[in-house]
């Protein structure tokens, strides 16, 4: 499993989950060390195709820092946190948290579209 470190210490992802709100967007930006990088990229394609599965999630893409930087952020739309909840506490996909590597090291956030005028739109 990755260990978790959470965004926002203050307002963690368990704390986020507790919020109900439609129309957010995980960002989870994950680090390890670059020789754990063939099985970081097994294990999130392996939960990423359970969370495909589950009712309420519009997209996800994950994204590979430049450089030589072993960094990943995965960016994913759900139609609201109880979809987001009801997927992330599923057990298969529970299940598979501890094929990611020791040295991965999550940071989930939820977050919502903000509307700023004559920019864009929420």
């Amino acid at each position: 499993m990755p260990h978790m470190r959470p965004l926002d210490p203050a307002f963690p992802i368990d704390r986020q989950l507790a919020v109900e709100a439609t129309n957010v967007v995980l960002v989870n930006l994950f680090t390890l060390d670059a020789a754990d990088e063939d099985t970081f990229l097994r294990a999130w394609q392996d939960d990423a195709a359970i969370m495909k599965r589950q009712p309420g999630l519009i997209s996800t893409q994950l994204h590979r820092a430049l450089g030589d930087s072993p960094a990943y952020l995965n960016y994913a739309v759900w139609e609201s946190t109880a979809a987001f909840r009801a997927a992330f506490m599923n057990p298969e996909f529970r299940a598979k948290l501890s094929a990611y590597p020791a040295s991965a090291v999550a940071s989930p956030h939820l977050f919502q579209k903000v509307a700023v005028a004559d920019i864009c739109v929420a």
